[in-house]
């Protein structure tokens, strides 16, 4: 069986890049495509041939890769996959859109619907010279929509990371997913049971994260509160926070390792379609004080790995950290639970077997 790989653009390192590299690691036969590859700025893909679109050639796409948004459906059209039996693509936009030839079999990893068209304002806020566009940009936009529409009909098979995304896929595009929790490198992560005297928030520096309720929340608090990541809205928190609240801005993974280990607790106020940050801080041992909407609701256990809190407001985050702070934590078991549900090898065991099954039941079509 011939296989080939497609990522909507290998230019930066996301958690759906994350996903994709597990991908390549798991079929190191598979042939891998993208529209746009930059590989100081991505996932490690070593010697790697990756082959990609009429896009790379265009001087700075892979810089501005979001400013040639209407180029990327017919550069995935244009890729020749016709001598694949299967095609795997890992898509939040624009991958899903490959052809295969008639008896080939395509699955999808969709990480969410094509975000900027069908969400476009929560999109778009943090680029606040968009609203002087907004008329144009709609215009082109319902265009694109009914382009993904028609594209998304493309995949044979959908999973989707979470349940929310699955309800979106279902909703917008009108295909069924199923739901395979995406996974992290459990071996990537320290565990401690030793917590030091501080809260973690592990984020970019982007409205829709809603750092400002964290920042808001911990000024009340004086508790410790330590912000890695960075992003536009950085200089404006900071002019925001006390001096209970240290921002380290990016950090090196060995770092990340070691904050994610000892926090007493990580903080996610985002409302996120999966979020891999509360996996990863639960492989660490750590609990989690989330926002409780979304991905998280598939992957935490309120009172065992973390605790919720209702509304986006800093005093109904500071209601869940004090409520944390009540609970005795048995850190062995959180980690457990990350190790068993979100590991590489839970994920591929689940994936392998959704796999297996469908091709047998589309050769026995064909």
């Amino acid at each position: 069986m011939k296989i080939a790989l497609v990522h909507d653009y290998l230019t930066q390192r996301g958690g759906a890049e994350r996903v994709f590299e597990l991908l390549c690691q798991r079929y190191p036969e598979a042939d891998v495509f993208t529209s746009l590859y930059d590989p100081q700025k991505t996932i490690d893909l070593g010697d790697r041939l990756v082959k990609t679109t009429f896009l790379q050639k265009i001087p700075g796409a892979a810089k501005y890769f979001r400013l040639i948004a209407p180029l990327y459906f017919p550069a995935f059209r244009a890729l020749n996959l016709q001598d694949y039996d299967l095609i795997i693509s890992s898509s939040t936009s624009f991958a899903k859109a490959v052809q295969k030839r008639p008896n080939a079999y395509h699955i999808c990893f969709c990480h969410n619907v094509t975000r900027f068209l069908w969400d476009t304002t929560t999109y778009l806020r943090e680029y606040g010279d968009y609203r002087y566009f907004a008329p144009l940009i709609e215009k082109v936009f319902q265009v694109m929509r009914n382009i993904d529409l028609t594209y998304a009909q493309e995949p044979d098979l959908y999973i989707a990371n979470s349940s929310v995304v699955a309800r979106r896929i279902e909703n917008i595009y009108g295909k069924q997913a199923i739901i395979v929790n995406y996974p992290i490198n459990t071996n990537n992560f320290i565990f401690s049971d030793i917590k030091d005297e501080y809260y973690l928030a592990s984020a970019r520096m982007i409205s829709y994260k809603r750092l400002d309720i964290i920042v808001e929340a911990f000024n009340w608090l004086g508790w410790r509160l330590l912000i890695s990541g960075d992003g536009p809205e950085q200089e404006r928190l900071k002019s925001k926070a006390l001096n209970n609240i240290e921002f380290l801005g990016h950090v090196s993974d060995r770092t990340r390792k070691d904050l994610f280990a000892k926090a007493k607790s990580i903080i996610v106020a985002a409302l996120e379609d999966y979020g891999l940050v509360p996996v990863e801080a639960n492989a660490s041992g750590t609990p989690v004080i989330a926002y409780g909407a979304g991905g998280v609701l598939d992957t935490q256990i309120p009172g065992k790995t973390g605790v919720f809190f209702k509304r986006q407001t800093p005093e109904s985050l500071q209601t869940a950290l004090l409520e944390a702070g009540e609970i005795t934590w048995d850190y062995e078991k959180i980690r457990n639970h990350a190790v068993k549900n979100f590991s590489e090898n839970a994920f591929f065991s689940k994936v392998e077997q959704i796999i297996d099954q469908t091709w047998m039941m589309h050769q026995s079509f064909i």
